[in-house]
């Protein structure tokens, strides 16, 4: 099987830090990429080379919002999860998202939820087509 490959977008160090290390502790996770900025993000996500499974996106960066990503990203990979992980997943916010593309939206402060969908997604890379 192979492991998912991430992109991880989120402009807090220590954030990118705790992700990668969560995503280690899955065992067939990846990062494939990292932005911390908008126009990163873009930048990337338009490569021909840029090859990923899922999106891990803050909405609140440095420079930019991970919102208008969104759409973008699910235009570039029509098939890859987009999960959204930010400190402002109101019920508003989470609805605006999901309208967008995405397919979860988590709140940074209950990381549970968002590391089932990480496991639930890993153990689903290993069924058969």
């Amino acid at each position: 099987m192979k492991p998912l490959r991430v992109f991880l977008v989120e402009d807090v160090q220590n954030m990118q830090i705790l992700i990668q290390d969560l995503l280690a502790t899955l065992g067939q996770a990846t990062v494939a990429g990292c932005a911390n900025t908008e126009a990163e993000a873009l930048f990337w996500l338009e490569q021909p080379s840029s090859q990923w499974d899922v999106l891990i996106l803050d909405l609140v960066l440095a420079q930019g919002s991970g919102i208008s990503l969104i759409a973008r990203a699910r235009q570039a990979n029509p098939a890859a999860k987009i999960a959204v992980f930010s400190g402002y997943a109101s019920p508003g916010i989470t609805a605006h998202c999901l309208r967008l593309g995405a397919d979860a939206v988590f709140d940074k402060a209950s990381t549970e939820p968002f590391v089932q969908w990480l496991y639930d997604l890993q153990w689903k890379s290993r069924e058969p087509p």
